[in-house]
């Protein structure tokens, strides 16, 4: 099964293609659901520049209960890429509050491994709210007036957890062309968001929430990528960017990309 909702592909700041299905329309939002975690790591990297959080220093800083086993060694960077040690879990409706992140031990040696999984984002979202708690800010609050906003991002809804508090990893909706409004912000600010955009040593194809080219693909692509087929693809080497939104149990990026660029 491979069904279409949504096709935008915009190429210099111009849309060349729009496209709808199953119901959906420019004005309804989709479930971005992993894709949601791309907001993360550029959110992370601006709050670094406004020294809030450091990436590469250990997240005890604001998480001391870290402190008494080997958690103490984890960053945020590993947090972002999925290297910090956790397991596999944490996804879709098993995503945990950030209380119950941080009591899941680790299943290997920080840095040493990726392994994807939501619980590392929920770490971080504890981390990033302590680290935010002088200013008054949620992670979420932070990311739609520092990212959000100035890209004419508006997210339509977001899911809640039990405790009250919205998930990282996870939850988000949006317009077809709202995302593609986050995807022209990014290939604009691409520069300074530069260090989302490479691998680790575990992963060279996964960097801060965000994948990176498929083999024999243009280097310079990177991308969200959400289940079912959901995609929000920027390849700067042709000003292009894409935004899919569908509901597939085979959807294959590494085929849209080259059937898209050929």
């Amino acid at each position: 099964m491979n069904e279409l909702h949504a096709l935008v592909v915009s190429t210099d700041g111009r849309i060349d293609v729009e496209e709808y299905g199953g119901g959906y329309s420019p004005a309804k939002p989709h479930a971005l659901y992993s894709g949601t975690k791309s907001f993360w790591g550029i959110a992370a990297l601006a709050a670094q520049a406004e020294s809030i959080v450091d990436l590469d220093a250990p997240v005890v800083e604001h998480l001391p209960e870290f402190a008494r086993d080997l958690r103490a060694r984890i960053t945020a960077r590993m947090l972002l890429q999925m290297t910090a040690g956790y397991g596999f879990g944490g996804l879709g409706s098993a995503v945990p509050t950030y209380d119950r992140a941080l009591e899941v031990p680790l299943k290997t040696t920080p840095g040493a491994n990726f392994t994807y999984s939501g619980i590392p984002l929920q770490v971080f979202g504890a981390y990033f709210a302590r680290a935010l708690a002088s200013r008054k800010q949620t992670p979420h609050e932070y990311l739609r007036e520092a990212i959000l906003k100035p890209a004419g991002v508006e997210v339509a809804a977001w899911r809640e957890l039990a405790d009250g508090t919205h998930p990282l990893p996870t939850g988000a909706q949006l317009t077809a062309r709202a995302w593609l409004a986050y995807g022209l912000s990014i290939l604009r600010h691409r520069e300074r968001f530069a260090d989302a955009f490479r691998g680790s040593g575990a992963n060279p194809r996964y960097g801060l929430c965000w994948w990176l080219a498929p083999p024999k693909l243009p280097e310079d692509i990177f991308y969200a990528s959400g289940a079912s087929g959901q995609a929000l693809y920027v390849i700067p080497s042709r000003a292009m960017v894409v935004v899919r939104f569908g509901k597939s149990t085979s959807y294959k990026h590494e085929s849209f990309l080259k059937r898209l660029l050929a």
